[in-house]
């Protein structure tokens, strides 16, 4: 059977205009697949391969911009930015994107949720197709569905906090596929946290130990996503439990060797490869380099290469993550950025004072083994053992740091030090990773001694985001408040 455009475009929450209210009517061509054969299709659908957008990192301290004119390039003047853009990164309250304009992050998120619903809800009364398979297709949909809303609930809601959850604004949970005339209302954070909890655990019974694909979650991917989840609960002693079932076993401890690779001139796109005669590109999970690091692979849409500057605060955090002295070269700096200068094939830019973030690979925001040692050693710090911290921060150093010189345990039997060397560590491996350094701010805010005001300037202009000011949050978008105008907000 033909499967038509589904509901992934289904209005809106998705707020088309043609729906004539927020979800709105069932819309042309809404077709329900039958066939096992359907579903899969519908569970290859490009659209879900992707997550979140890059926007969010201009809420943190890892970008600059500079005013028209400073450097000889255009690609981190703050005045050709997007308005939304312009937004955040100058902190403004109320809403974020100007009229006319709709929020990719929100957008695409719920359209993601309807094919996942769709699936999860009806494959298993699929024709054709073992019965295993379709549990295996439906746990991997949940999986899909719990991760969009473990990035909703940490854009557009309150950061968890156990005493207020039950009655801090989340988001609208959609769990059917049916695009009906109703309105949703906003589930609180502790009703959505509970459904992707839910989501999760049903999933990791029938999920195959290993796929082909590496967009279909596993159990290891299931898995880090809720050790993810509960790093974001603030519970760490469920969070380490569940990245030690991946960490356990030694054969899932394969990291990309930083030492191996090179950049090069001459190019845009794949500008990092192997360091010899052949220069492959840097496995980054697509165009037939799979990444040995990668558990769940949701690539960000868009991104922010050529378009920030390092801020001095990111230099610095790079710097301290290093001995210079003794040779030590951070190779997350040197590869993924570039300073003064560079040649993307139509001759030298130059940008001189500045360093620029120049990746050009797929960024992945779903989970990876890096992410596992990171949350393991963080949480070790916290709850257990500070030599075991010490060891999951060697492991992953030692793939990152030229002349890398292991850290000695016993410097770190004091938890809040050996904690503090495992977050400013978690600062470098994800750097301009835009979610995640955007929700570590969130999270770790909520601990005095790491609350932190981020400072932004252009020129003359300066603007300040203190710790947990009600502007890191996300608002519902004025599209979809058209639909649906008694939707509880957050001031902002």
């Amino acid at each position: 059977m033909k499967i038509t455009k589904y509901i992934a475009i289904a209005c809106a929450i998705i707020s088309l205009a043609s729906c004539d209210d927020w979800l709105g009517n069932k819309p042309k061509g809404y077709t329900i697949p039958e066939t096992y054969a359907d579903y899969e299709k519908l569970m290859a659908n490009q659209s879900l391969f992707n997550v979140l957008d890059p926007y969010l990192v201009y809420f943190t301290d890892d970008p600059m911009m500079v005013e028209k004119g400073e450097t000889t390039v255009e690609w981190f003047e703050y005045i050709g930015k997007k308005d939304h853009e312009r937004n955040i990164f100058s902190f403004q309250p109320g809403q974020v994107y100007t009229p006319g304009n709709s929020d990719a992050i929100w957008e695409d998120a719920y359209s993601n949720i309807f094919n996942y619903n769709a699936i999860i809800n009806n494959v298993l009364s699929s024709t054709g197709g073992s019965d295993a398979n379709k549990r295996r297709l439906q746990a991997e949909a949940l999986v899909g569905r719990a991760f969009e809303y473990l990035c909703l609930i940490n854009v557009y809601g309150k950061h968890y906090d156990a005493s207020t959850a039950a009655t801090d604004y989340g988001v609208p949970l959609v769990l059917s596929e049916e695009v009906g005339g109703g309105k949703y209302k906003r589930h609180t954070v502790a009703e959505v946290y509970e459904q992707i909890k839910e989501d999760l655990e049903t999933a990791s019974a029938s999920l195959a130990d290993k796929r082909s694909f590496p967009f279909y979650p596993t159990k290891n991917a299931c898995y880090s996503v809720l050790s993810r989840m509960y790093l974001y609960m603030g519970n760490y002693s469920e969070a380490l439990k569940y990245a030690n079932m991946i960490l356990s076993d030694p054969q899932n401890i394969q990291l990309i060797e930083y030492k191996n690779y090179k950049k090069i001139d001459g190019t845009q796109w794949r500008n990092i490869v192997t360091d010899d005669e052949n220069e492959t590109q840097f496995p980054d999970g697509q165009y037939g380099f799979p990444s040995p690091e990668q558990l769940y692979t949701r690539y960000v849409r868009n991104h922010t290469f050529n378009s920030v500057a390092e801020s001095e605060d990111l230099r610095q955090a790079f710097a301290k993550n290093t001995d210079t002295e003794a040779g030590e070269v951070d190779l997350r700096e040197d590869l993924f950025f570039r300073s003064d200068c560079m040649n993307r094939g139509a001759g030298m830019e130059y940008f001189k004072g500045y360093t620029v973030y120049t990746a050009w690979i797929q960024i992945n925001a779903g989970t990876s083994i890096p992410e596992m040692l990171l949350t393991a050693a963080e949480c070790e710090a916290r709850v257990g053992s500070t030599s075991k911290a010490i060891g999951y921060l060697n492991t992953l150093r030692a793939s990152r740091i030229k002349n890398h010189i292991a850290y000695n345990a016993a410097d770190y039997t004091d938890k809040q030090k050996a904690l503090q060397l495992v977050l400013d560590e978690r600062r470098c491996e994800f750097a301009m990773i835009g979610y995640m350094r955007y929700v570590d701010l969130r999270r770790l805010n909520k601990e005095p001694q790491f609350a932190k005001t981020i400072v932004h300037k252009v020129g003359n202009e300066t603007w300040e985001l203190p710790a947990n000011d009600p502007r890191y949050i996300m608002p519902v978008p004025q599209n979809v408040l058209e639909y649906n105008p008694d939707i509880p907000q957050y001031e902002r």
